[in-house]
């Protein structure tokens, strides 16, 4: 692990950046362009395993803004690519061949289960999928050919926590490479690397971007699996975009500010959906009635933007409380300044069978919202008008 020098709300503007005094630009360069020229051959040579090459091996404005991230993680280096699941798709395909085995959380992003255990399979290596806190589950999944452990805490969209603790523990015991899915929880939330963690992975796009004007995957861990994704990567080709980057970086610098704001938001609206009549099920890794409550604050520094709920009522009720909502605008993805809405059974995780959403914990009336930063009050009160709108339907019905 990295030792950090500042705190993560320094760390999110300053990381990156080189702090001595100079004539230069404070902001970030855009070094829009796909190639560099060289004075001559033995140059070229030089240069060809820098940033300063060609762009799909690497650019200045992608080093600086992986250097961010680095610094935010307390990892040995950082990757950006083209998207998250870029990310996810480049770092697996780098760790593992045909013949090996992968155990993965059965409570992860849609996309990522359909990767596993649609596409890896074409490759010759298989998923076995566990309960996210059945440690007992993950121990028996294990095979000699096992070789990483794939993890994601908070959880999307059910809001599960994983022990961290334990989960290196046993991969520790296997010697598996462990990869984590932390997109929910952000740096500033949660280090995974303190706890041991080898590899990190976000999506980008959400609250390291923080705008919803990017898409961005970023990958933080250990330097020699670093460098070996680094050498996929380049082969794929799926690194991100020079202007992506300077946007990300723009970003990167108001994360901690918004975060905080996030987690005040989310953990008001949580404790007004945890109190309404029309609300079954609430799930928020820091309310007090959360079945993981002592081991999201021990874990996190914050309870993260995200959060879900079940109505009373049926998914046709939850289609007309996201579709009655003013400023919870309805649209997939999340993380950004603005807060959004959507039923996972027809985004997130519509590209996965019935049979795993319902293992899963995701039915069709689940209501996945992420909290942006506009005022607590308003939020809850256009929570208040939908879930009106949604009762005064029903009247409606049972008169007709």
């Amino acid at each position: 692990m990295k030792p950090h020098q500042y705190r993560p709300e320094t760390e999110a503007v300053r990381g990156g950046t080189d702090l001595g005094r100079k004539n230069g630009p404070l902001a970030t360069p855009i070094y829009q362009t796909s190639t560099f020229e060289s004075a001559d051959v033995a140059a070229a040579i030089e240069c060809s395993s820098s940033d300063t090459f060609y762009t799909r091996y690497g650019n200045p404005t992608v080093s600086v803004a992986e250097g961010a991230i680095a610094e935010l993680e307390g990892a040995d280096r950082a990757l950006l690519f083209a998207s998250g699941m870029g990310a996810v798709t480049t770092a697996v395909m780098a760790l593992v061949k045909s013949g090996d085995h992968i155990v993965a959380q059965r409570d992860i992003y849609g996309g990522t289960t359909k990767f596993l255990s649609a596409w890896l399979p074409k490759l010759g290596v298989e998923t076995t999928f566990v309960d996210s806190n059945e440690f007992g589950e993950y121990a028996r999944a294990m095979r000699p050919t096992t070789r990483l452990l794939y993890l994601e805490s908070p959880t999307n969209p059910t809001l599960k926590i994983v022990d961290l603790h334990k989960a290196v523990a046993l991969a520790k015991q296997h010697d598996l490479i462990t990869m984590i899915d932390s997109t929910f929880a952000t740096p500033i939330n949660q280090r995974p690397i303190e706890f041991g963690v080898d590899l990190v992975i976000h999506s980008g796009t959400k609250y390291f971007g923080g705008h919803s004007d990017l898409i961005c995957g970023v990958l933080a861990g250990r330097l020699d699996l670093i460098e070996r994704i680094h050498d996929t990567r380049t082969t794929l080709g799926v690194v991100m975009d020079p202007h992506a980057a300077w946007l990300l970086l723009r970003g990167i610098k108001t994360l901690a500010v918004r975060v905080q704001r996030q987690n005040e938001n989310a953990l008001r609206i949580a404790r007004f959906l945890s109190g309404h009549a029309g609300v079954r099920q609430v799930y928020y890794p820091f309310l007090e009635s959360h079945s993981q409550y002592e081991l999201a604050v021990k874990q996190m520094r914050g309870g993260g933007g995200m959060l879900s709920f079940e109505m009373e009522g049926s998914a046709d009720d939850a289609r007309r409380l996201v579709e009655s909502l003013r400023l919870f605008t309805l649209a997939v993805s999340l993380g950004g300044v603005d807060s959004l809405v959507t039923l996972p059974r027809y985004s997130s995780h519509a590209m996965i069978s019935e049979e795993q959403r319902k293992k899963m914990g995701v039915s069709d009336g689940l209501i996945r919202v992420s909290v942006g930063i506009e005022n607590a009050d308003d939020l809850i009160a256009d929570l208040g008008q939908a879930f009106a709108a949604v009762s005064s339907c029903r009247h409606h019905a049972h008169v007709g």
